[in-house]
């Protein structure tokens, strides 16, 4: 993965013997950051420590050497100065689909090995490759999680760009499909430690008024990759199509998003005298929601609050009121809406700073074009 920015900063600069050495990689460094800890001398480019490990699985791609500790032969010095990180990338890189995600340092595995599978040993995106074959429909066979059976069963899955609609349906041969998802509402994430396996995705979508979720699989990463990628292509389309005057750069960072924090925390009821009792959290930023599980791999959401804005009265302050205490956690924070106080308890004081944080970022986002095609969700629709 050329495009990262994780590694270690704090480590003294390296000391070379010969001074062109040291210039050489000096210079091609300043291309990706300062003092790079790794790099990639088959390929030509410095690499962050998250990518160094991912680059190592893949001998015949790419071979990593440390920037500080290992011995470096001229000729691989010399190698690297004919290319560094901003030729390689625009070689490999010419044409990258908008939609197509280029993950980051803080990504799960899979999406950074197909993506360096993508780019390297496919070469999918450069200029004198393959033509790019146009995203559109898509069918096949993925594992998803039952409802309320917890088990993961084949399901058929067709995707309809144009018509906006993804389907699945019980049984391969089934006509009528099980549901019938718009793309308008849908949201993709990889959530590989929550569903249990390293290709694990989580789709959402508005359903009766709640937030439908679904936890599939695929044993094979190219496989489930391609088909989040496939979303992400259909959901821009519509994206284009319901906001023609925005320019595609601000479109982008709206086609799926992650969650910005997840995680266990007790609530109480809105009189406050109810027992605390624990809930699976889940802050989703772009819709600035709260939402909230009995378990993290529920179907649909127990309720949510809804976080606009400063000035229409929401707050989050880092405190109980007064009187009230929770049942195991006593860490506590209080979300204020102009209809109700929801009082939360943290596992910890490092889980409070983390989720004041977050909450206080949202609040001060400003709307996003999406919540112009609708009124906020109403907050906490549901006391559970």
């Amino acid at each position: 993965m050329v495009r990262s920015g994780g590694g270690c900063g704090t480590m003294p600069p390296v000391q070379w013997n010969n001074s062109d050495r040291g210039e050489v990689f000096q210079k091609l460094s300043k291309e990706k950051r300062a003092d790079p800890d790794w790099a990639s001398y088959k390929l030509g480019i410095f690499i962050c420590l998250h990518c160094s490990g991912v680059h190592r699985n893949f001998p015949e791609i790419s071979k990593v050497k440390s920037v500080r500790l290992d011995f470096w032969d001229d000729s691989i010095v010399e190698f690297m100065s004919h290319n560094g990180n901003l030729r390689v990338k625009a070689k490999f890189e010419a044409r990258v689909p908008a939609f197509y995600y280029i993950p980051q340092a803080s990504d799960c595995s899979v999406l950074k090995e197909q993506w360096i599978r993508a780019k390297y040993e496919r070469q999918e995106f450069m200029a004198d490759g393959k033509p790019l074959s146009p995203q559109g429909n898509r069918e096949g066979i993925l594992w998803k999680r039952g409802r309320d059976n917890a088990q993961y069963l084949r399901r058929r899955f067709v995707l309809l760009a144009r018509e906006g609609l993804l389907k699945y349906y019980t049984k391969e041969q089934d006509k009528s499909p099980k549901a019938v998802i718009s793309i308008k509402d849908l949201n993709a994430t990889f959530q590989t430690e929550k569903i249990g396996h390293p290709h694990g995705l989580q789709i959402t979508y508005g359903r009766e008024s709640h937030t439908r979720n679904l936890f599939l699989y695929h044993e094979s990463g190219k496989e489930i990759v391609d088909w989040f990628n496939a979303l992400r292509a259909a959901r821009l389309q519509y994206l284009k199509m319901a906001f023609p005057d925005l320019p595609e750069a601000e479109l982008v960072p709206l086609i799926t998003r992650n969650y910005l924090k997840q995680g266990f925390m007790e609530k109480t009821g809105p009189k406050q005298r109810e027992p605390f009792k624990k809930r699976w959290f889940s802050l989703d930023p772009q819709e600035r929601r709260l939402l909230y599980y009995k378990n993290p791999l529920d179907a649909f959401e127990q309720g949510q609050v809804f976080l606009g804005s400063k000035e229409q009265g929401y707050e989050v302050l880092e405190e109980l009121p007064k009187g009230v205490r929770g049942n195991r956690w006593k860490a506590g924070l209080t979300v204020v809406t102009p209809r109700r106080r929801f009082v939360l308890t943290c596992p910890s004081e490092k889980e409070q700073r983390e989720w004041l944080e977050c909450l206080r970022d949202v609040l001060s986002r400003p709307l996003t074009p999406l919540h112009l095609l609708g009124a906020p969700i109403e907050s906490g629709r549901s006391n559970r």
